[in-house]
């Protein structure tokens, strides 16, 4: 039968041994890489205005559009990125011009734009969003909100290049 001794050196070399084989992994911080691309959303596309332009807020406001643009893989974040946002609102409908605007990411990838309040058209209410600046494939979002009654609502963007 073997005996094993754990004094203080043993018990030093064994944990330095574990520390540099390995649990190093749970000391850094978690990395985003193999992060998926965002696919586009079916009827995201709808009524969309190339070339929309980029300005402070749409219509009178009341109602925030935010969310972030990273990039696929490692989930860098993208600054100067354009975003273009358009709903039916209380101002208008989604397909007239003032009901258009877009915006460009923050350094840390952010985005948020104020425009009038979302209301629901065929029975949901829902914002469109675009990533189209050109350097990464484009993608149309077109999230749903739970209830007509939130005043914000975000989206996310994982882009790829193309």
């Amino acid at each position: 039968m073997t005996t094993l001794v754990l004094n203080r050196r043993h018990l030093l070399i064994a944990g330095s041994s574990v520390l540099a084989s390995g649990v190093s992994g749970f000391l850094l911080p978690a990395r985003a890489e193999g992060l998926a691309p965002t696919d586009s959303m079916s009827g995201g596309a709808n009524n969309y205005r190339k070339g929309a332009p980029v300005v402070d807020r749409i219509g009178k406001g009341g109602f925030w559009m935010s969310g972030t643009v990273r990039r696929a893989g490692d989930g860098a974040p993208l600054a100067g990125q354009r975003i273009q946002i358009w709903a039916h609102t209380t101002e208008g409908q989604e397909h007239e011009p003032q009901s258009h605007g877009a915006t460009l990411t923050d350094k840390d990838g952010k985005f948020r734009l104020e425009m009038p309040q979302i209301i629901p058209i065929f029975g949901q209410p829902h914002g469109h969003l675009a990533y189209d600046s050109g350097e990464f494939k484009t993608v149309f979002l077109r999230p749903v909100m739970r209830s007509a009654k939130e005043i914000s609502l975000e989206a996310h963007f994982v882009l790829q290049s193309v």
